[in-house]
């Protein structure tokens, strides 16, 4: 059998593996507990099938395209010995991939209405679109800045928990200082940012890198990119507030 179709079964498998525990949950609360029929049970179904596929074809992709590609792009800046060539795709990899999550465009257009509601922005569609769209940059540009300051890490060897200990003391002391209505948004967009188009290339780039790095250990040096990620949207967007609510 064709090696392709066989990674595939096998993703596929895992996929069903992954997903069954909490259809498992699921059905056992909506029946054993509270003694309900699943509604529309053809449409449950169809759909959990098409999650399975999705899923499937997701990390299918993933093994094959986008870790390579992230690897195959850190072997090669690293052979070239261009630090500033390297550092400029690392801030372009983070903002560009932050921009186009899914998830932040959906919590940003959220935090729009919500700010229109409190009156910090006009109920006007151009002011709601302005609202979202800088929260989304003010995220993508802490993303972008992270990553270099990551990739820049694992080029000197420096110990990653300084830099997380340190990241954490800031976001404490910015909390005490932020407007509450954007705390929870900023504590969210950490989160967010670290989704399905951000994590795949900047784990890559971070191992791949590791990788060709002699006395580098990509175990030890190859991650760590997504802890900066999640952490400098939280400062960046919290500073986003004081300026957005002086």
């Amino acid at each position: 059998m064709n090696e392709g179709i066989v990674a595939f079964i096998r993703s596929l498998a895992g996929s069903l593996r992954d997903l069954t525990p909490i259809i498992l949950v699921i059905g056992f609360f909506q029946v054993v507990v509270l003694q309900q029929p699943l509604p529309e049970f053809g449409r449950v179904f169809l759909g959990t099938g098409l999650v399975v596929l999705g899923l499937t074809f997701f990390t299918y992709g993933l093994e094959m395209g986008l870790f390579p590609l992230g690897e195959s792009l850190a072997f090669n800046f690293a052979a070239k010995g261009n630090l500033a060539w390297l550092l400029a795709f690392a801030f372009a990899l983070g903002f560009g991939t932050t921009v186009a999550e899914p998830a932040l465009i959906a919590v940003a257009e959220e935090a729009a209405e919500v700010a229109a509601h409190g009156g910090i922005v006009s109920n006007e569609p151009e002011a709601l679109e302005r609202y979202a769209d800088n929260l989304r940059y003010t995220v993508a540009l802490a993303v972008g800045l992270a990553i270099v300051l990551g990739v820049y890490r694992i080029i000197r060897g420096w110990a990653i928990h300084w830099f997380i200990i340190s990241g954490y003391v800031l976001v404490v002391l910015m909390t005490a200082f932020a407007p509450r209505s954007i705390i929870g948004i900023a504590y969210d967009s950490g989160g967010v940012t670290t989704s399905t188009i951000t994590v795949p290339l900047v784990t890559a780039l971070g191992v791949g890198l590791a990788s060709s790095i002699e006395g580098r250990n990509p175990m030890v040096e190859g991650f760590g990119l997504i802890a900066f990620a999640s952490l400098t949207p939280m400062l960046f967007v919290m500073g986003f507030g004081m300026v957005m609510h002086a």
